[in-house]
């Protein structure tokens, strides 16, 4: 395993180095939260007003939302509990040079790399878009890997198998959630919450998704300061 990640990695560094521009875009990109996650949330959205088979697509855009919410915490434990596993801007032992190398200080230092929560969270909603529209689920597939597990590569945050591993647990994910029976289970009760009360679910919706595309960065900000203060 560690040879492939280091293969691909040196690989994407000796190529990409020579762009410059590619560099720094990635480097933005890595940066924007919001930009991250702002196509796929109005993707579903898009989903979501659809007319075509209404019910069923609406069942399969709180799925969708809903897998990506479990990915997110599905990550962060398993971050936590499963063996630390360096960053590879941090390890000094695969004596590679990248873009991002001191850049965040130890901000990244002691999170473990395994697995990707972004991949986790980013390849759970392409599939559940996927499966709801082949264009645009393909759309959000590449924006997935292009935009957002690339640049994460190559900057040094996540190890390539980091990546993989993310992206295959979101995958399992959603296809638990997408089935018929269990998103019938909470999807239907959530349908019925937005018609009775259209006001405050939609206002509610917004904030989920909000913070969805942020990867609940704020809140996750302050819980960890006031964990560490007490």
């Amino acid at each position: 395993m560690e040879s492939f990640d280091y293969h691909i990695q040196s690989l994407l560094l000796a190529h990409l180095s020579h762009y410059v521009l590619i560099g720094k875009l990635m480097m933005l990109v890595s940066g924007f939260d919001v930009f991250k996650g702002l196509l796929p949330v109005a993707i579903l959205w898009s989903l979501w007003f659809s007319q075509e088979d209404r019910q069923k697509r609406r069942e399969l855009v709180i799925a969708a939302l809903a897998s990506g919410l479990v990915s997110l915490l599905l990550g962060r434990a398993l971050a936590h509990y499963l063996p630390f596993r360096v960053r590879p801007m941090y390890d000094p032992n695969l004596h590679l040079t990248f873009p991002m190398t001191g850049a965040l200080g130890d901000n990244l230092r002691f999170w473990s790399s395994f697995p990707s929560d972004h991949a986790m969270i980013w390849t759970s909603i392409a599939i559940g878009i996927l499966l709801m529209s082949r264009p645009l689920g393909i759309l959000a597939l590449l924006h997935c890997f292009l935009i957002i597990c690339l640049p994460r590569v190559y900057l040094g945050l996540h190890y390539p198998t980091d990546i993989l591993a993310g992206a295959l647990i979101g995958i399992v994910v959603t296809l638990i959630l997408t089935r018929e029976r269990p998103r019938k289970w909470f999807a239907v009760p959530v349908i019925r919450l937005t018609e009775s009360y259209p006001a405050w679910a939609y206002t509610t919706a917004f904030l989920v998704c909000f913070e969805l595309a942020t990867m609940f960065n704020e809140p996750r900000e302050l819980m960890q300061t006031v964990i560490h203060a007490l």
